[in-house]
């Protein structure tokens, strides 16, 4: 199937994805109309003048979200702009309506600077009940995100951060029990050192895994290199800051192998370097490092993609919409590490008996949502 031509045919038939519809379906009569709006409505608004922290209590931020993005890095297609992010931030809409019966609203900002999107971010932020931020360039993002986690009380997560790491860890873990494996106790090589390879390394040290090499377009991170920005400094507490030398160096006798990065850079001859067995997740899209077939000839026990039309897909639609449910029904602030691993460990334990193509829950398992929502208190 042609699914672009299926997305503009869809995205045309429908004007975009989603609408607003009203709480209170009943028959909107005088009395309603004067307790809805004028006049009855300033009592409501003095009300939450006198303790804003009914807000919740009388409006429908116990339930919404703002999607966040100003479009510089969508999907694997890089900076398009803000008018280019909407249909994704539409699409994010969807999923939390259709998995977690959250409201949310796509905003795109077109504004760019770190200092800019803050600002802005923080101006709208009382008509919000949490901030979901999008397809934001690294390193900016882990700036903004955490400006914004200090500056609001109201949860603020970079799904393009968190959500791929929750969902990576939850599959490493039931992976590592198919081979037979201490994960934290594995050797873990990871490429790509941008907002989910980042996220990615950060939980899986918090999880207690600590021989993770990191590599990024110029090579190994450690402490040999005199090219890294602050983040990239920050990693080095995260990974073995002693490592240097090539992928295929880094690869020798590793157990794990997570790419977030582009197509084609994991070879059949790279995985011969491995351990026995490996692991792979190979997470880049539309085509990952190495495609499943060729991983499986090659000898990798357990593959994960990004993709829908392979079994273990890391998709990050299985674990915000129960993280941002679980916040908003707890009244919980700020999103934890602690409540990214209480996620990755609830996902996980969905699947009841691992197998190589099944390391992961479905999208679409209806135990996910409430099971994820419950951890987060």
């Amino acid at each position: 199937m042609d699914y672009n031509q299926l997305a503009l045919d869809l995205h045309a038939r429908y004007g975009g994805k989603i609408t607003t519809q009203l709480r209170d379906t009943s028959e909107l009569d005088r009395a309603k109309l004067s307790a809805y709006y004028s006049p009855g409505v300033g009592a409501v608004s003095q009300a939450i003048a006198a303790d804003p922290s009914s807000l919740s209590t009388y409006t429908w931020t116990n339930n919404l979200v703002a999607v966040i993005s100003d479009g510089s890095a969508i999907l694997g297609l890089g900076d398009l702009g803000p008018k280019a992010a909407m249909p994704v931030m539409e699409g994010k809409a969807l999923l939390f309506k259709r998995f977690a019966d959250i409201d949310s609203v796509p905003i795109v900002l077109d504004v760019h600077t770190a200092d800019e999107i803050v600002a802005t971010v923080k101006a709208i932020a009382p008509s919000f009940g949490a901030i979901n931020l999008e397809d934001i360039a690294a390193p900016k993002c882990f700036e903004v995100e955490e400006r914004l986690k200090a500056a609001l009380d109201i949860p603020v997560f970079h799904d393009d951060q968190h959500g791929t790491a929750v969902v990576t860890l939850a599959g490493l873990i039931n992976a590592a029990t198919v081979t037979h494996r201490s994960l934290v106790d594995s050797k873990i090589v990871t490429i790509g050192a941008g907002a989910a390879g980042t996220a990615i390394i950060k939980l899986l040290h918090r999880y207690g895994c600590r021989q993770i090499v990191a590599i990024d377009s110029k090579g190994t991170i450690g402490d040999y290199r005199n090219d890294l920005n602050d983040e990239k400094k920050a990693l080095l507490g995260y990974v073995d800051r002693s490592a240097h030398g090539s992928l295929s160096d880094a690869l020798k006798e590793a157990d794990i192998f997570i790419g977030v990065s582009k197509g084609g850079l994991l070879t059949s001859d790279l995985v011969s370097l491995m351990a026995p067995n490996p692991i792979v997740f190979a997470l880049a899209n539309p085509t990952p490092e190495i495609m499943p077939d060729e991983a499986k000839v090659a000898g990798v026990a357990v593959i994960a993609t990004g993709r829908s039309d392979f079994p273990n897909q890391v998709n990050n639609a299985i674990a915000f919409p129960g993280i941002f449910r679980g916040a908003l029904d707890h009244g919980i602030k700020k999103i934890t590490d602690e409540h990214k691993l209480a996620a990755a460990k609830a996902i996980a334990g969905l699947v009841e008996t691992p197998t190589p193509d099944t390391v992961i829950p479905s999208v679409f398992d209806e135990r996910l949502v409430p099971t994820i929502a419950a951890v987060i208190t």
